[in-house]
């Protein structure tokens, strides 16, 4: 009788680890995508800014520097708005990179800018990394800027006002 309610006993403790198990990795999953979800929404409150449209603005119409000296000749507040644009795709690059937010929502609402804004820093921030030293500069936002390149060459996405059913991106 003793060793049938052990055996119960040893099941049932077996059975409760592996609901354990199962539930812990459900609670991560869970975070995750919780985690993901946040910094998604997080970015895009980002991208609607007044400030982030001034940067792409100012990024867009300056005659970007090509060497570390002519950066550092320009006025402190246009060097200012340069790192602070640098930095923000940066972060953003950073994001994608480490599958915190997806490359596909950068399609989306910055699509070629990214691309368009790695060839204006490219030239500096390839003069900085030999001359401050600081290979590491700019080097999400080449990442971030290449990966989008490549999808709009080679897999171009269908803009969505031309799709027949309108809600097929919702989730059924």
């Amino acid at each position: 009788m003793s060793s049938t309610i052990e055996i119960i006993a040893n099941i049932a403790l077996a059975l409760s680890v592996v609901i354990a198990l199962i539930f812990g990795v459900a609670q991560v999953k869970a975070a995750q995508r919780d985690r993901r979800e946040r910094l998604t929404l997080e970015t895009l409150r980002v991208f609607n800014t007044r400030e982030f449209a001034e940067l792409i603005y100012f990024v867009t119409r300056l005659e970007m520097p090509n060497t570390r000296e002519e950066f550092l000749a320009m006025p402190a507040d246009q060097q200012i708005m340069l790192i602070q644009a640098g930095q923000q795709m940066e972060s953003v690059g950073m994001l994608v990179y480490e599958r915190y937010i997806d490359l596909d929502l950068i399609d989306k609402t910055l699509g070629s800018y990214v691309s368009t804004m790695w060839e204006k820093y490219k030239p500096v921030f390839e003069d900085m990394r030999i001359k401050n030293p600081d290979p590491f500069l700019g080097e999400y936002l080449q990442w971030l800027a290449e990966r989008v390149a490549d999808r709009l060459d080679n897999h171009p996405r269908e803009p969505y006002y031309k799709n027949a059913d309108p809600w097929h991106t919702m989730k059924k």
